[in-house]
């Protein structure tokens, strides 16, 4: 009996790889369901987690922009924000996609800082009744660990080539001049966030105080400063784009099955590791 056993898990252990590649294979080119043969018409895609690459979401906004048979998509959020340029990234991706189909954008839990500015130039903006929304900043941070390598004996050398090319650095305290250098930085990007966001949402970029600021609001009071267009759950959303559409038979789009497996153990790496201490550079 152990012999039959042993004889089992040494040939599981010899195939493994081939067994793991049929399964991958069973997976890939098991047949659709009935209401899957059907071109779909409408599409989701999420925005989930920290902000700091765009490469993926611009590459699915684009995909859905050139796909003629896509008439309108939902994008779905669920983000704290994240690095500046990825988030201008998708926001002016997102702005593109408008001129061709509507794109209603859904707060489904958090819609805050690069997240929000992601999504200002949706046709529309609805956010769960229970989600934070705003969060309209800039922040640049850096640790100051001095002490500690005094206490360790650990001293830095450096040759540098510009007043400023030390500015940031976590190894001492930031002399006035590197901070204003800092602050002049942050400030310009900050002008930049609330210039978009009074463009794309009608709103009056000398009142920005009411609605930016770093406010975090709650769907409520988003709506009540401009932030958003209304509250709603998900499938009131799907049935909003799908008017906006003017679908007969909406079709959402179903993400390939191994490729939708993926995605869910990225997400979760992404997630665990997830951290809002990006280092020295701006972040949304």
């Amino acid at each position: 009996m152990f012999s039959t056993i042993g004889k089992i898990i040494k040939w599981i252990g010899q195939h493994f790889m081939g067994m793991l590649f049929l399964l991958i294979a069973f997976v890939v080119l098991m047949p659709k369901a009935p209401s899957q043969l059907s071109p779909a018409n409408l599409q989701e895609i999420e925005l989930t987690g920290p902000i700091m690459n765009a490469d993926a979401i611009i590459k699915e906004i684009e995909e859905a922009q050139k796909n003629p048979r896509i008439k309108g998509v939902l994008l779905s959020v669920n983000s704290p924000g994240g690095s500046v340029p990825p988030s201008i990234e998708i926001a002016y991706a997102i702005k593109e996609l408008k001129k061709h189909k509507p794109v209603i954008a859904y707060a489904s839990g958090i819609m805050a800082s690069g997240s929000y500015y992601s999504s200002i130039y949706a046709t529309k903006i609805i956010a769960n009744p229970g989600s934070v929304v705003g969060s309209i900043g800039v922040i640049m941070e850096s640790a100051n660990i001095k002490e500690l390598m005094d206490k360790i004996g650990i001293k830095t050398q450096i040759v540098k080539q510009g007043t400023f090319k030390e500015a940031g650095t976590p190894t001492r305290e930031w002399t006035p001049q590197e901070r204003a250098e800092l602050e002049r930085l942050t400030k310009d990007t900050y002008d930049l966030f609330i210039h978009d966001v009074a463009t794309a949402r009608g709103l009056d970029i000398n009142a920005s105080k009411n609605y930016a600021d770093a406010h975090i609001f709650s769907s409520k009071r988003a709506k009540e400063v401009g932030l958003i267009d209304e509250i709603g759950v998900k499938s009131q959303a799907k049935l909003q784009i799908e008017k906006l559409a003017k679908v007969e038979k909406p079709i959402w789009k179903e993400k390939d099955k191994l490729e939708a497996f993926m995605e869910r153990l990225e997400n979760k790496s992404i997630l665990k590791l997830q951290s809002y201490f990006y280092g020295l550079k701006s972040s949304f």
